[in-house]
């Protein structure tokens, strides 16, 4: 099968995962803890001479065009002849790729839900055909294997990021003023919101006072939303949110507001591994300070997201959903993480 990418276009990123709501939480699914130890027990070379079909959401956001332009070379590398496919989003369109998928003969099918609901009795269909299924985003109950994140968890890790950088620089007498973006619409990123004010208390109660707290999902929502604050509250050094877009917004109004002389109580921090982020963390005239990253660079989580693919080829994911590691990244270690990514 000839490898494909369509459409992948680095374009500013709005959010690494915006999969739909569904009845469980993502805090309160039940797996394994994924670690590096974990993925080494798989042997890529179960990949070699299979056939892969992948469906995305959308690959004009920077996290997923950076992750899979990674996997391409991950699966290439170990003999897999792979499809990679965008669905715009759109649920139709993606029950069609993966109906494609099992009508060419795949062996495996990777699908990062637009809505996981519409796509089961799809992936139902391929496991039938003795075609294995593996889900990125959400506790699918037709797969053979989740991907998944505790959303809840990865905004207390933003949080708590965020609060002993609040510690560092504030006090009791002297609170920092916060501003908080999210996108509260999105079910999985409410639960991430909610993990930031979590995290923040936990580490640096009473030092601080949210001061804004306003949905913006895109670098230009984030930039304007945090001039807008600016205008009534321009004491507000702390900005924490929920993706890339959040962190690459806010750096860019904070930066406009300073002419780029950030003084040191002045931070933002997010989620997401985006080449510009780490761009912005290792530059001195931006506000960036840290984010919570998941496996480290696109070559990493590639690497991760392959192994995958060969523990459940062997049948041997010891549980059906599988819960990604999170851990920070920082001036410390951007060097380190920008070295592998696309």
């Amino acid at each position: 099968m000839k490898k494909t990418l369509l459409s992948a276009l680095f374009c500013a990123a709005t959010l690494a995962f915006t999969a739909p709501s569904f009845a469980a939480t993502t805090s309160e699914t039940q797996g394994i803890q994924a670690s590096p130890e974990f993925y080494a027990k798989a042997n890529l070379s179960a990949l070699k001479g299979k056939k892969i079909g992948i469906t995305i959401q959308s690959l004009r956001n920077a996290y997923w065009a950076g992750v899979m332009a990674a996997l391409e070379d991950v699966l290439s590398a170990n003999g897999a002849k792979f499809t990679i496919v965008e669905c715009d989003d759109k649920s139709a369109k993606q029950v069609a790729q993966i109906e494609n998928f099992i009508s060419s003969g795949c062996d495996f099918i990777l699908v990062h839900p637009s809505d996981a609901a519409a796509v089961e009795d799809a992936c139902a269909e391929a496991r039938k055909q003795g075609i294995k299924v593996m889900c990125w985003d959400d506790p699918m109950t037709n797969t053979d294997g989740n991907w998944i994140l505790n959303n809840t968890n990865l905004g207390i890790a933003i949080g708590e990021l965020a609060g002993n950088f609040i510690n560092e620089h504030y006090s009791t007498d002297k609170k920092a003023k916060v501003a908080v973006l999210g996108f509260p619409q999105t079910k999985i990123l409410l639960e991430r919101e909610e993990g930031i004010r979590e995290g923040m208390k936990n580490v640096a109660d009473g030092k601080y006072e949210i001061v804004a707290s306003q949905a913006a999902l895109r670098p230009n929502e984030a930039q304007t939303a945090i001039e807008t604050i600016l205008q009534r509250e321009p004491d507000c050094k702390v900005v924490t949110g929920i993706g890339a877009g959040p962190m690459i917004g806010a750096d860019e109004a904070l930066q406009i507001a300073t002419n780029g002389k950030i003084p040191e109580d002045m931070g933002v921090f997010t989620t997401d591994v985006t080449k510009q982020q780490l761009q912005h963390l290792s530059d001195p005239t931006y506000p960036a300070k840290g984010i919570i990253g998941f496996e480290g660079s696109d070559v990493d989580t590639a690497t991760s997201c392959a192994s995958m693919f060969a523990l459940i080829l062997e049948n041997k994911l010891p549980e059906h959903n599988v819960i990604r590691g999170v851990a920070p990244i920082t001036k410390e270690n951007v060097e380190k993480i920008s070295s592998g990514m696309k």
